[in-house]
């Protein structure tokens, strides 16, 4: 099995900034794999000759530092992958506003907050379908007290042969 792999280098630097950046990683990677279900195998056993030919196929992956992979046969188009962030801090969700800042300077409040908090106020703070405690439990079936275990049984052949007795 053949492969050829192409690996890619970026770097820059900015000197008034004294900042850097480099990267480095694998982009392409080509493979010439045995092709499944694609082989000829013949034997003549008169003149004892055999001939046998395997199909081949050229996998290709490329990579990117987006975190993007693309995967498939060479020839027959590619299959795309958004892999899982590695060793990337996460976003942050909340950015406190500076302490010093006007409230001129702020930013915006987001509309789904906006209007996730428009709609708390307009509400109350309470639900619109709200039912009482008794309600509910009116509409439950009725509780049947469990007897403990240390308790005497009647057992329910002795009372009805009693109740068969008395008339």
């Amino acid at each position: 099995m053949a492969t050829t792999e192409l690996s890619c280098q970026v770097s820059e630097e900015d000197r008034e900034r004294r900042e850097a950046f480099w990267a480095e990683w694998k982009d392409l990677t080509l493979s010439t794999r045995p092709e499944e279900g694609c082989s000829l195998h013949e034997e003549d056993s008169q003149r004892h000759e055999t001939y046998h030919r395997q199909g081949q196929c050229q996998a290709l992956v490329q990579r990117s530092p987006w975190l993007v992979m693309r995967m498939g046969i060479l020839g027959r188009g590619l299959q795309e992958y958004l892999l899982p962030y590695q060793r990337v801090l996460p976003l942050p969700i909340f950015t406190p506003t500076k302490m010093g800042a006007a409230k001129e300077e702020r930013e915006d409040t987001p509309i789904q907050l906006r209007e996730l908090l428009a709609l708390e106020t307009a509400l109350g703070g309470q639900c619109m379908e709200r039912q009482d405690v008794a309600e509910i439990t009116k509409q439950l079936p009725p509780v049947v007290p469990v007897s403990k275990p240390g308790a005497p049984r009647r057992s329910l052949s002795r009372s009805m042969s009693q109740e068969a007795q008395r008339g």
